[in-house]
């Protein structure tokens, strides 16, 4: 694994948008982060900007 999780052990899901509050990234993402491949680590990692504006609203 080179793209290294962003989690940082905090682990609450917002309810409106299924994110972790901590790394924003979903159940799902988090679950089959090791699974993934690079490419995909990456643009969630991107994407980061985008889900912690949703979390702001």
């Amino acid at each position: 694994m080179t793209v290294k999780s962003p989690c940082v052990d905090i682990c609450k899901f917002d309810d409106k948008t299924g994110l972790c509050i901590g790394c924003l990234r979903t159940r799902d993402e988090c679950k089959t982060w090791k699974k993934m491949k690079d490419k995909h680590r990456r643009k969630i990692l991107d994407d980061r900007p985008r889900r912690a504006s949703k979390l702001k609203r």
